[in-house]
């Protein structure tokens, strides 16, 4: 019973985390989204403004690119658990 709470207890904390990191990538994804807003809209007044603009929004799309990539497994496995290297035999062209 006591390993089932502790389980649980886990699970939970697995979940506040994950909702931690939507969160945050919604805040990211909005605060881009005013960048772009600001830009489109005429709020750029000088060639430096709208190159720190530029350069805040190049730094957000990598942030939310990261977290997606965390977020995302990217090897696959079989049910023992081993890697599946899809690649190999494979020819290219």
């Amino acid at each position: 019973m006591v390993s089932k709470n502790k389980k649980n207890k886990e699970e939970e904390e697995i979940m506040e985390d994950l909702l931690l990191v939507d969160k945050t990538k919604k805040r990211i994804n909005a605060t881009l989204q005013q960048i772009g807003d600001s830009m489109i809209t005429g709020g750029v007044d000088s060639m430096e403004k709208y190159k720190y603009m530029l350069g805040q929004a190049h730094a957000y799309q990598i942030v939310i690119q990261e977290i997606s990539n965390l977020l995302e497994p990217k090897e696959q496995k079989n049910e023992q658990g081993n890697v599946i290297d899809l690649g190999k035999g494979s020819t290219k062209n």
